[in-house]
């Protein structure tokens, strides 16, 4: 037992040290989200060779709901094997909600917000020998002010494709 604890520590203690050169611009769509479909143009710009700069101008839809979102995430990439890394980030956000639902028994509801987000971000991706990345990721979001129908946690899971130039 204590064998394959050193062994997997120094696995990854040697991931975590090396970084995979990361490309200058990638564009595309990131799909997913919480409570309901949404999708995202998003787009990353590379500070060096192991971080970069993600911003994301997104739409959700819901049982009645609908929010619009910009969020920049600063992400730090590192290296599994191959052409697989894995990252983790931060970064914020602000967008507008708004709710409206005619339930069947009840006269029409008509609600809308704003909020501010703070974010996380940790995620695993791919580099094909094409210039096409995808990444399946988690960005749980905190959101404050009047966020979206009185929650003030959303965990925000998607998947993305994006063309690197």
């Amino acid at each position: 037992m204590k064998k394959s604890i050193v062994i997997l520590s120094i696995m990854l203690c040697s991931t975590w040290g090396k970084a995979q050169d990361i490309s200058q611009h990638a564009l595309g769509l990131r799909l997913g989200g919480n409570k309901g479909f949404g999708s995202e143009i998003s787009y990353q710009k590379s500070l060096e060779s192991n971080n970069r700069l993600e911003f994301n101008l997104g739409w959700r839809n819901s049982d009645g709901y609908d929010a619009f979102k910009l969020m920049g995430v600063h992400q730090w990439v590192w290296n599994l094997t191959g052409d697989f890394n894995w990252y983790a980030g931060v970064g914020g956000g602000l967008g507008t909600w708004n709710y409206d639902k005619k339930p069947s028994d009840l006269s029409n509801i008509k609600e809308s917000g704003s909020f501010i987000a703070l974010a996380g971000n940790l995620g695993i991706e791919y580099h094909f020998d094409i210039p096409i990345l995808i990444s399946l990721d988690m960005r749980p979001e905190l959101y404050f002010g009047n966020g979206i129908r009185g929650d003030s946690f959303g965990p925000d899971i998607a998947l993305s494709v994006r063309y690197q130039f």
